[in-house]
This record gives structure tokens, sequence and C-alpha cells, in this order.
């Protein structure tokens, strides 16, 4: 069949159904028994119009020969005795089209004397798209009218004429079609219309309608049966644009009202039934009441939504939390605009939105105070400790009996002491707060918090040398959603510094926040400066300095500050950052200088200094050195044995096991550096060649990370995280989401396993790595 020399009525049947007509007129099919039984417009006429060009087939009133009847669910008893009549000819054909509904009892008894059934489909986008050609509609419009129509070709055919070639929308001209269509319809017929609209089932509708619910589901059926629903019993959207349009505003108002009253007085959540009642434009007090209920339960974009369609809607609206929600949507400034304003009346739970809010947004000095004066002493001394208000942190920690111990209060609590406990020295401060980033993870995806344990703890992890802590830490939170969509970029941001420090290739997610903008360029300026791309390093400088500008500087900010420290020395702008780096610095004096978070400052600066051309930057190097911890005792080794290595005096033994304890820091960039710079400097060629061999097995392993004892897996921490996930049944993609990498990444672990390991195939290496990861996990 050619689209462009098709009848009208031939547009509408398939090829299936165009070949079966040309059989039944062809005589290849007699005598023929058939019913034809689909909603409004899927062709039942048009099949039958076909059939009635072909000599013997005639519609009723005729005698003998193939009788054709349409509408037959219209029909009455005297019309089916006829029918019933013609068929006593064993010669005579039939083909009756009705719609499944209403169904009378002479067309149930006589579909039962026919031999089949004609089945008539919905266009596919490719029909649709020929269908609009062969009616001089542009058939690059196909996707928007299938979209609208479901395919249905009555309403395909209907809107074809009616489209505008520029724009993919429905035009007036075409929803005055169905004026007619709704007029014939019974009250209760358009109530159940409107029921679909908004999803509403059909125990809702019959209380609605005070009928029995077989009254009401052979109702449903009714309105199933004019072909404005799909499938799956929901509107199309061109159905719902016309009842919008042509169903008068009290009578719509009236019906979704009601509806939203019943859904009310109901239990469970309202999500979906508030989602639909907002894609129906519904008002009213009713449908204020849906939208306030759902609000409270919804997720944070989606509340924000709710709480402005309560508001229109006329219902009293929490502005408390409505300002939450904006918040945690990322809608910081809104946020922080109304709790501001709800805050003059004393409201303590604004104080909560409000400090949230300003730590996102680079503030925690504020955050800390509104947080003390809300109550919240557990937060308050997380702020109050990370900007050097220690007494003030002491004071504010929460005793025993403070609050009620939930999930959400012992795990704030824990965090706040693990932040106390690292500025005292106390070993087990991360242990502290992992533990309450563990706590977190069941309640944590609705909570409104200023900064996860999960981050802090990776933070912590990060500043101690216990790097691969952090990135199994980050994917847990992750995985739990924990602070909700809020904290997605910032996990993946601090996900990533590790990585950075290793060396590895890294992707920067776009940040939220004004919080996740200093981290994200803190990671942009650590990349290109260990690849050596000073044109990139450029690029990003100036964004450097406008987000520490922006951003006070805490004890959880001095990660990003380090890499600009270095930066600014490497691109000789010193001048620029130095009062920022000298906050830092009084910073960590207002806190006795602690270790745990002086040690990575002194690096930092250390190699600022060698960058500028200080030759002897010795007090960096005295500072970690006094430390008795692990971690700042191998920095201050690799410190001493850099400055030898610059003034020539180079130890092939003192080099390597320098850059080796540096590398086990997660330092692994900085140690394959230092190796490879005595390399270049010594004139010995057998030390040359033994201090570049050892470079490449530290630059080799640089996307390794291995926080399992020697010797007991060949594989890296890292790889032994893809290879769990992947034996979990997770796609690459999903994997890659879940450690936050890419895709391809995955891919190349899983390659590098697969040589490492000898696998001869996928499936051994499966097999391989099911084996070393049930010897590796703990308790084997």
């Amino acid at each position: 069949m050619i689209p462009g020399h098709a009848s009208p009525d031939e547009l509408v049947l398939d090829e299936p159904t165009s070949r079966l007509c040309a059989a039944i007129t062809g005589g290849g099919l007699a005598p023929v028994r058939l019913a034809v039984i689909a909603p409004a417009g899927y062709g039942k006429s048009a099949l039958l119009d076909l059939l009635a060009t072909t000599e013997g087939a005639h519609r009723r009133g005729g005698s003998g020969g193939l009788l054709l009847v349409d509408d037959a669910h219209l029909l009455c008893d005297k019309d089916f005795a006829e029918i019933e009549a013609h068929l006593t000819d064993e010669s005579a054909g039939l083909v009756i089209a009705a719609r499944p509904r209403p169904r009378p009892t002479g067309l149930t008894a006589l579909l039962g004397r026919l031999r089949g059934q004609i089945v008539l489909r919905a266009f596919d986008v490719d029909r649709t798209a020929a269908c609009l050609s062969a009616l001089g509609a542009d058939p690059r419009q196909a996707a928007f009218v299938h979209s609208q129509t479901g395919g249905v070709p009555g309403l395909v055919h209907r809107l074809a004429p009616h489209m505008c070639p520029e724009r993919d929308t429905v035009p007036p001209a075409a929803l005055e079609e169905f004026r007619l269509d709704l007029d014939r319809l019974t009250v209760e017929q358009v109530q159940a219309l409107l029921a679909a609209e908004v999803n509403a089932d059909t125990t809702l509708l019959a209380d609605l309608l005070d009928k029995a619910p077989t009254a009401t589901a052979a109702l449903v059926d009714e309105a199933r049966a004019t072909g404005l629903l799909a499938a799956d019993g929901t509107l199309l959207p061109l159905a719902a644009t016309v009842l919008r349009a042509l169903v008068p505003a009290d009578q719509r108002t009236a019906v979704l009202g009601g509806l939203a009253r019943l859904r009310l007085a109901r239990t469970g959540p309202t999500s979906d039934f508030a989602a639909a009642l907002l894609a129906a434009d519904a008002s009213g007090p009713a449908a204020g009441a849906v939208y306030a209920a759902a609000a409270a339960e919804a997720e944070p974009t989606f509340a924000v939504r709710l709480h402005q369609a309560a508001e229109n809607a006329g219902h009293p609206v929490d502005e408390v939390g409505r300002a939450e929600a904006e918040a945690r949507a990322g809608d910081l400034d809104t946020a922080l605009r109304r709790a501001d304003a709800l805050l003059v009346a004393g409201d303590p739970r604004a104080a909560h939105v409000a400090a949230a809010a300003l730590a996102h947004r680079g503030q925690p000095t504020r955050s800390a105070e509104l947080y003390n004066w809300a109550g919240s002493g557990a937060l308050a001394v997380i702020g109050f400790a990370a900007t050097g208000r220690v007494a003030e942190a002491r004071t504010a920690l929460p005793g025993h009996s403070a609050e009620p111990p939930t999930l959400f209060t012992t795990a704030t609590t824990l965090t706040a002491r693990g932040v106390l406990d690292s500025i005292d020295g106390d070993a087990a401060a991360l242990s502290t707060v992992v533990r309450a980033a563990e706590v977190m993870e069941p309640v944590g995806r609705s909570a409104l918090l200023p900064d996860s344990p999960a981050a802090l703890g990776a933070i912590l992890a990060v500043h101690t040398g216990a790097t691969g802590i952090a990135e199994p830490l980050l994917a847990r939170a992750a995985t739990a959603n924990t602070g909700g969509e809020l904290f997605r970029a910032r996990h993946a941001l601090l996900a990533a510094w590790p990585a950075m420090l290793r060396g590895e290739p890294v992707e920067i997610v776009a940040p939220r926040t004004p919080r996740d903008h200093l981290f994200a360029i803190g990671l942009a300026v650590g990349v290109a400066r260990r690849a050596g791309d000073l044109a990139a390093l450029r690029r990003v400088w100036d964004k450097a300095h406008e987000v520490v500008v922006r951003h006070e500087i805490d004890l959880f900010t001095l990660l990003p500050l380090g890499e600009f420290a270095v930066a600014a020395a490497r691109l000789g702008d010193q001048d620029r950052f130095a009062p920022f780096l000298r906050r830092a610095w009084t910073l960590l004096d207002s806190l006795g200088n602690p270790p745990v978070w002086t040690a990575l400052p002194h690096w930092f600066a250390f190699h600022a200094e060698l960058s500028s051309g200080n030759p002897t930057p010795l007090a960096h190097v005295e500072a970690l050195a006094a430390s008795s911890d692990p971690f700042p005792g191998a920095l201050a080794e690799a410190a001493r044995c850099w400055l030898e290595v610059l003034s020539g005096k180079i130890t092939t033994a003192q080099v390597e096991s320098a850059a080796r304890a540096l590398h086990a820091t997660g330092l692994h960039w900085d140690a394959a550096r230092l190796a490879g710079q005595a390399a270049t400097r010594t004139t010995d060629r057998k030390r040359m060649l033994a201090l570049l061999d050892c470079a490449r097995t530290l630059r080799s392993e640089a996307t390794r990370e291995d926080p399992t004892p020697a010797g007991t897996s060949p594989l890296s921490g890292r790889e032994l995280q893809v290879a769990e996930l992947v034996l979990a049944g997770l796609t690459y993609k999903q994997v890659g989401d879940r450690l936050f990498i890419s895709a391809k990444t995955v891919e190349h672990h899983m390659a590098r396993m697969r040589s490492r390991l000898g696998a001869t195939s996928r499936g051994d290496l499966l097999a391989q790595l099911r084996d070393l990861v049930a010897t590796t996990s703990p308790g084997a």
C-alpha cells in the first residue's frame, strides 16, 4: 500500500488488517463470521467501509452475502433478532463491529456464534508519520502527535489537519472538534474521564458517585471504550487537554475536589495523587490540602512545587517546611530569605534551615551561632570547632539526656565528638566520625544537614593519610542518599580527592552550592598542576581566587586551600592568596595546631615554598617532624629527602624508603614525583635506573588504593570494590555511579584485572573474582 495513494479508510488500518480485508473480499474466507471489538477511533467503521465496496457485501437492510454491522453495542433486541435470522443461511457472512462497552445481552449471545475476531491496533510512530504525510501534514511532527494521541488512528486523523508545521502544540480548533463527543457522554462518563485524568482508582470514583464497585467498574469500561484512554487506563494527553478546555471549570473543580477530599480521608502516601492533581491544574481548598499533605513527604524539588500549588489554591502553607524543601532542593537564597523572615518571630525551626543554608554557602560561623541559639548543640559544636571557637564548642556539646537518643541525634553527637577528638589528638577520632556516618545512613536521606558525617569523615581521612577509608565511606553515603540531592555533588567531589592525590584522571561533577564550588575548583587546580598543564591552571586560576574570597576559611576547607597555595606559588601569585593563608594558620594556631589538621597544610606549604624558589622551607619540615603521629612523620621524612635531592645529595635507599612511605599515605603522585626527581638529578647511571624503576612502579600503582593487608589480594582496594559490584549484577554504568567514576573507567579496571589474573574469558575472570572477594571480605 502506497501512503500517498491510500484512501482515508486504508490509512486507518495496519498491514495485517488490510491483508485480512483483501482475503475477505477476495473470497478466500467464506463464509466470514467475524467480530471487530475496539474502542472508538481504532478504525472499525473504516474497516467496514472498505468491505462494503466489495461485491456481495452490504450494510444492514440488504439480504444474503456478507452482512456488515457497525456500532452493534447500540442495537436493541429486535436488531439482534434480524442478524440472527441472517445467520440461518449457512453461506451468509457477517462482520460485526462494536465498542467493548456497553455490552447488551443480545450482542454477547451473537458474539458467541462468531468464528473469530479482527484485532485493530494503534499506530506506532512510523505509521503515524506515514498517516500525517498522506493527510498533507508534516511527518516530522509524528513523535509529538503520537505522544498526544497514543497512536489511536481516529485521533491522529482528527488532529492532523490542525497541526501547525512550526509548532508542536494542539491548536484550539482541534479541541473544538471534540465538543460533540463530550456532549454525547453522560455526566457520569465525563466524571469517569476526569477521574482518569488524576489516576483515581475505581474505589475512589465509586465513593464519589455513591455507586457500587461493580457498577463503577462498568462505567470505567464505558469511559475506556471512548478511545480516550491509553491501554493502562490513563487519560491520553490529547484527551486531558480536551477536558481542560471543554468541561466547565465548576464541573471539573467539583469532581477533582471531591476526589481530593476522599483521598485525604485515606491513609498512605499522597505524592502520586498530588502529582496527578498538579498536572490537571486542579485548584480549590481540597486540592490545596492534598498539595500541602504531599509536600511533607515528597522529594525536595517536587515539595517546593507542591508548597507553591497549595498556596495558589488558598491553603495554609507550612512556611518552615517550605523553606526546608527549598534548601534541600539547592535553592539556598530563597530558603534563607524565607527562613530569615520567620526568624523575626523567633521560630527555632527556621533557625535550623537558615543555619544549614549558611553552612552550604560557606559561612560556618553564623551557621554555628544559629544552631546554638536553636538548641541544636551537636551541629553547633561542628561549626564552632571548624572556625576555632573550641571553648564554645565544648560548651555546646549536648549531655547524655539533652535530646532524645534518635539515630539522627546519635549520628550528629558522634560527629561532634569525633571533630573535637581530632583537635585533641585522639587517635580514635576518625573511627568515631565513620561510625556516625553509618548511624546516619538509615535516616539521612530526608535530613537537612550543614554537612554529612561521611563528608567530614572523608576530609578527616585524607588529613590523616587514611585515604583508603574516604572513598568507601562516601560510596556508602551515596548509596544511602545521605543528605538527599543536596549532598550528591559534595560526596562525589570529595570522593574524587583521593583519586587526584593518587594522580588518577578525575571527573569533576557540577557543583550545586558555593561550598561545592570551592572543592570543584580545588580539584580543577590540583588536576591541572599534577598534569603540568599551566594553560589549564591559568584558565581556572581567577575562579580559584573568587571562590576563596566568597568562602569563610574553616577547618574543613584546608584541602582546596592547600592546592591553591602551591598553585599560587607556581604561578607567582602568592601575594593575592597570602591573606587567606594567614587566616588558615591563625585558625590552626587558635586550635593549638593539632597534628591531624596541620600535617597536610605544612606539606602543601613546604611545596609552595619550593615552587617559589625558597630553598630552605625548614620551618614546615620541623613542624611535621615534631609530631609523633605516623602521617606527619612520613611527610617529614619525605620533605627532608626532597631537600637533599634538590641539593644533590641522593641516596637511593633513602629516596625509595621516603617515596614508599609517602605512597602508603595515599599521596601516590607525590611519591612517584620524589623518586622521579631524584632519578633526574643523580649522575650515577645505576642509581638513576633504580630510581626510575621505583618511580615507574609507584606511578603504575597510582590507580591502586589497597586498604587490605599486603599479600592478601593481587587486586587493589578500588579493584575489589569494582569486582564486588560487578559480581552483584550491576552494569558498568551503575558501578561507575556508585563509585563516582565513569563506565569507561570501570571497563578499564575490569580489563586490568583480567590481564593481572591471567583470565582466559569473562566467565573465568568472574569465577576468579568470586574467590578473591570471598577471601578478602570481612569475616572470611
